[in-house]
């Protein structure tokens, strides 16, 4: 699936791609609505119909991604909320692993997520993953989101790869697109993303159901 003889970097998404995106599709569609609806004084599923359209407007934005942005909005302490239920952030089977493998090899390895420093904070003190990277940057560092052309030109510009030489591997179609039309060669999909949603059929890029398919060479 991959040469690893021509990968120099290694660029790794975060939830869905490293961790369980289990942890996030639960807090969002189930345990932000029961303590949105508690503070409101409605039902669960009025709280639903209400949050999901404005969920939706947001997508692939920056502010999708932002604690605070969310925080504000719906006068919820999220990132208190999101260390209530911090029990359910796991790491993706065979992560690990690959991550010992990467770390040991010339390749350099970066965490490159669109989560909010304040949710990544909290899933590296649980995951113990931060010391596998030679880096770790949030699109929030960079203003832009990975959707975003410019997100791309400017980590360039931060962490100085060749396109050529680089492999991303995420789970979201839509920032793939966005680092092959910047030019990235190397783009592995992740079709299990959620341990507890079926796997997803993906036809636009290679895709893995867990890492042990790319430790082979490297």
């Amino acid at each position: 699936m991959i040469d690893w003889n021509k990968v120099d970097t290694v660029l790794l998404d975060m939830d869905g791609t490293l961790l369980d995106l289990n942890f996030d599709n639960h807090f969002w569609k189930e345990f932000v609505p029961l303590k949105f609806a508690e503070k409101q004084g409605l039902s669960i599923e009025a709280a639903k119909r209400q949050l999901e359209p404005r969920f939706k407007s947001m997508e692939g934005k920056l502010e999708w991604y932002c604690l605070d942005y969310w925080s504000e909005v719906l006068t919820l302490d999220i990132a208190g909320l999101k260390a209530e239920i911090s029990g359910l952030i796991a790491i993706l089977p065979h992560v690990t692993e690959f991550l010992e493998k990467a770390h040991q090899s010339p390749k350099k390895v970066y965490l490159v997520t669109n989560a909010h420093r304040g949710s990544l904070g909290l899933k590296m003190e649980k995951t113990c993953l931060q010391p596998f990277f030679d880096g770790i940057i949030s699109s929030h560092d960079l203003g832009y989101p990975k959707e975003h052309a410019d997100f791309w030109r400017l980590l360039q510009q931060r962490v100085s790869f060749e396109k050529q030489a680089t492999l991303l591997i995420d789970d979201s179609l839509e920032v793939l697109n966005s680092a092959k039309q910047f030019g990235i060669a190397h783009l592995i999909s992740v079709s299990r993303p959620d341990t507890q949603q079926p796997k997803k059929e993906i036809t636009a890029y290679p895709a893995i159901e867990d890492f042990r398919e790319l430790m082979a060479g490297l």
